[in-house]
């Protein structure tokens, strides 16, 4: 097998690629073996015509298809290996020569991945912010502590009050006609939570048991329905049920029932402690983004649009993961906000192009550094990811994540020492 390698303009490389004849002869037989069940030649049983027979009956090119797909299934990888060509996207091919007694000759046109000319990465000057743990910040986490633990009773007696929870059953109507999705029974509404149109909330407390409320609200003109953007409408509304939360008293024994600790002075002391450790990552990540930022603003590599384009793809496809956690879909998605799919790319573009480009760029600098990920490194980070899994048997899931993964923790190992050195050979200020 001869290899020619042409670099083009546009991060595209075409390589032509010259199989021997005799290779090309073995790729049709193995295609006749494959496909021979399926001819019909008059004067023998279907499938067991010789590959001679079915080529002068049908016509030499038949068994084409199949060999070429051999032989480019088993050069083209090879080729690609052996010159150090990293192809971001499907080969376009073109067969220059074929035939049964004649060098099999094909090209390859590929977009690779871009050169990149990388800026300053070493040297450079960033802020560090320093996040400090309030007493209100302890008491907020306290305050949700107080929530998760708080206890929903049946309120007998009274009003409907902000906080409380309203069991309703409603129905909308616009121009006196009910409307699609406007109606609904036992639904659970917190008042105060701003979950319905802007002052349907408000219009319920004051309400008791029982009684039925004339709700009168203007959908919003951002509203996610295109039918209902500016509508005014009127609600009938029937108070069900109403319910309020019972919340514990914070003290000590609150701190025992929610923790492991004996006092409320405790337990204050370990969420400080906690928020502390929490300030101090994102001051960390900020720190790490503020100088990759830097470094990937004065870089410069002209992106494929292919890899700006499988970026957006891999994030629609993780909105659309997301999304299903919640009940939803990304089609239901763009319908709720008045979107299409065309839109959605067109507002990731951004983003992806950005992370690609500093993928690329902390790829290059690894290059030029010669950092890599070594074997311990991926068995030990495929063990930390085994372990949240809560399996018992963490040595055979880690050899599984090593075998799905590996690419994806090497780079992300590789990524982390690039980053540690970037802001290692940074005056940091702060």
């Amino acid at each position: 097998m001869n290899t020619k390698v042409e670099r083009l303009e546009n991060n595209v490389v075409k390589i032509e690629v010259t199989v021997p004849a005799d290779k090309f002869k073995e790729a049709l037989k193995k295609s006749y073996e494959k496909n021979a069940s399926r001819f019909n030649v008059p004067g023998f049983r279907k499938g067991k015509a010789p590959m001679a027979i079915v080529e002068r009956y049908y016509g030499e090119g038949v068994f084409y298809e199949d060999a070429i797909n051999f032989i480019v299934e088993e050069t083209y990888p090879k080729v690609v290996e052996e010159n150090d060509i990293h192809p971001v996207d499907y080969p376009e091919l073109d067969i220059i020569q074929i035939g049964k007694n004649v060098d099999f000759i094909y090209t390859a046109k590929v977009i690779v991945k871009p050169e990149v000319k990388l800026g300053q990465y070493k040297g450079l000057e960033a802020t560090k912010i320093s996040y400090m743990v309030t007493d209100e910040d302890v008491e907020a986490e306290l305050n949700m502590l107080k929530e998760k633990n708080a206890r929903i009773i049946v309120k007998e007696d009274g009003t409907i009050e902000k906080g409380d929870i309203a069991v309703i059953d409603f129905e909308g109507f616009i121009d006196g006609k009910p409307f699609e999705g406007g109606k609904a029974e036992n639904y659970e509404l917190v008042i105060g939570s701003l979950t319905f149109i802007p002052g349907f909330e408000d219009q319920l407390v004051g309400a008791k048991k029982g009684d039925t409320v004339d709700v009168n609200v203007t959908f919003p003109e951002d509203y996610h329905v295109e039918s209902l953007k500016g509508k005014p409408a009127l609600f009938k509304v029937t108070i069900k049920e109403i319910k309020t939360k019972e919340y514990p008293v914070v003290d000590d024994e609150f701190a025992k029932d929610v923790s492991e600790f004996e006092t409320l002075e405790e337990l204050k002391a370990d969420i400080r402690k906690k928020l502390q450790e929490a300030n101090e990552k994102r001051a960390k990540m900020e720190l790490e983004d503020q100088l990759v930022g830097k470094v990937v603003n004065a870089s410069e590599v002209d992106i494929p649009e292919v890899m700006i384009n499988q970026e957006i793809d891999y994030m629609i496809k993780d909105m659309d993961y997301r999304l299903r956690y919640q009940g939803l879909n990304i089609n239901q998605y763009l319908e709720m906000m008045g979107i299409t799919m065309e839109d959605l790319r067109r507002d990731f573009k951004e983003v992806a192009t950005n992370r690609v480009k500093t993928s690329l760029v902390l790829e290059a600098i690894a290059k030029a550094e010669g950092i890599t990920a070594t074997e311990e490194e991926i068995e030990k980070r495929a063990e930390e990811i085994a372990k949240r899994y809560g399996v018992k048997d963490i040595e055979r899931m880690k050899k599984a994540i090593i075998e799905s993964q590996r690419a994806l923790i090497a780079e992300e190992i590789v990524n982390n020492k690039v980053i540690d050195l970037i802001v290692n050979e940074s005056k940091i200020i702060g």
